[in-house]
């Protein structure tokens, strides 16, 4: 048994537990109880995250807040937690958009206990994902991470809901089930006896063979729940039916854990194998991202502009991961954690536009910065980020992917900008078009966002803001552990 200190990593998955067990033995008639439990423990959950990203020895740098403890001998699987500079952006990141996810559900009503309860299952096993150093219990909390979005978006969900809740399971288990023989085979063929990712990382454990094909099975797998084109048609319509919070955590969180997995899994322990098959990953990255914004283009529905929009965000991740750079390491686990929150923003501004109004069409919409200046204001500012506009930390984030990938795939690079480039012009068009222009006057009585109402949205505001005018507070937690990694490549 291996335990540094207080076990900070377990406690984050303890706080979703007992949430969870909470909820379980509150009356359901008791909603509002049921709100602020949720509030209280995903408060602590994002109270815990905090402590370890500001907590981690960046001087020391490796991996860090070890848990370990043997747990099924003859396998080798071991409970095996720790903290490093790739995933600890994404355990800040699960932790603001759970908790700004529990305050714009605040005005949720019928099914309230059951909601929560499946949505701290859902983040219960993203933040077991990501804080994983096992693929055993990896790939346990993989599938604990997916099997709630089904009855999230089918129960509370809107516009085909069912065919959105159906279509995403189907694929994310298509993803499953290639992941899983690729773990298994991975174990085997390493003739180590155990599921260990550091072991498992070793030089000369698999052959150049073993680690092309294991990619290829670990990169579809994962990249199907990360939307890689053309694996991506589930991830719009997910989206689009999705409640508010679960549009905010899909988007926000669940893609993350598909990229997280190319980047822990099949890049760290099939080094050759992402060499190998860089090439076609920078395609497929480059063709989502065009292919994001021109669909986007065509969108009436706001919701399905934000859903392509983060289609084409994620290729930007891919596009990173694919230079086998540091540089593009640096900027595709920066892009990670700032598209979340920029995607949260957006849904969460969007949800409570579509509450007062429902409809998400923009031509039934217009002038609502007349009617809803604050509300439409997060909207604006989450679009502005969207753009690449500096100030904000997804600026960073592309920026650093884009040199990296115009220097090793220029023409690609360059057909990456334009698009950014459209895609500015697709988002100016739908503020434009949503709200300045004639107001629509069915919606001229309805009320803007409270300030209660509006604290999720101003805490994404301010972590975009944060880390858009200090890139330094993510750069250099994710170049400890980059440098060290592609050190151990050129050997």
């Amino acid at each position: 048994m291996e335990l540094a200190g207080f076990p900070y990593l377990s406690a984050i998955l303890l706080s979703c537990v007992v949430g969870l067990l909470v909820i379980l033995f509150v009356p359901r008639e008791r909603e509002t109880l049921v709100k602020w439990v949720s509030l209280a423990f995903s408060g602590i959950a994002l109270a815990l995250s905090i402590y370890v990203y500001c907590s981690y020895d960046k001087s020391q740098g490796g991996l860090q807040f070890v848990e370990k403890l043997l747990w099924v001998e003859p396998l080798g699987i071991h409970y095996f937690n720790g903290a490093d500079g790739f995933n600890l952006p994404l355990i800040l990141l699960t932790g603001i958009v759970h908790f700004t996810g529990v305050l714009t559900m605040w005005e949720l009503r019928g099914r309230v206990k059951e909601f929560f309860a499946f949505a701290f299952v859902l983040v219960l096993g993203v933040f077991g994902f990501f804080m994983s150093m096992d693929l055993f219990f990896l790939f346990i909390w993989f599938d604990v991470s997916l099997f709630p979005m089904y009855p999230l978006i089918a129960i509370w969900g809107t516009t085909r809901k069912e065919y959105g809740a159906l279509k995403l399971f189907l694929h994310v288990l298509a993803g499953s089930a290639l992941v899983l023989p690729g773990i298994i085979y991975l174990a085997v063929a390493s003739g180590l006896q155990t599921f260990d990712i550091p072991a498992l990382m070793q030089p000369g454990v698999l052959a150049p063979g073993q680690q092309r094909f294991a990619f290829i099975l670990f990169y579809l797998g994962f990249g199907i729940l990360a939307g890689v084109w053309p694996f991506h048609t589930w991830s719009p319509v997910g989206h689009v039916a999705a409640p508010t919070s679960v549009s905010m955590i899909h988007a926000g969180v669940l893609m993350k854990v598909g990229a997280f997995g190319i980047l822990r899994v099949a890049i760290f322990l099939c080094p050759i194998g992402w060499e190998y098959w860089s090439p076609v990953m920078a395609v497929l990255a480059t063709i989502g991202i065009l292919y994001g914004v021109f669909v986007g283009l065509t969108q009436t529905d706001l919701k399905y502009v934000v859903a392509f929009s983060s289609v084409s965000h994620m290729g930007i991740v891919g596009l990173g991961l694919s230079t086998v750079t540091a540089e593009g390491l640096n900027g595709a686990v920066f892009q990670m954690f700032a598209h979340g929150i920029m995607t949260a923003l957006l849904f969460s501004s969007l949800g409570y536009i579509y509450d007062k109004t429902h409809t998400k069409l923009m031509p039934d919409l217009g002038g609502m910065s007349k009617v809803m200046p604050v509300a439409s204001g997060y909207f604006i500012v989450a679009a502005l980020a969207g753009m690449g506009v500096p100030g904000f930390a997804s600026f960073w984030a592309e920026v650093t992917v884009f040199i990296s990938a115009l220097k090793v795939y220029p023409a690609l690079g360059v057909l990456a900008i334009c698009a950014l480039v459209l895609s500015a012009l697709y988002m100016l068009r739908v503020v434009q078009r949503t709200f300045y222009g004639q107001r629509n006057e069915n919606y001229a009585h309805l009320p803007d966002v409270s300030f209660g109402l509006g604290l999720p949205r101003m805490i994404l505001v301010a972590v975009m803001v944060l880390f858009g005018l200090f890139p330094g507070l993510m750069l250099d937690l994710i170049q400890t552990a980059v440098v060290p990694f592609m050190g151990g490549l050129s050997k």
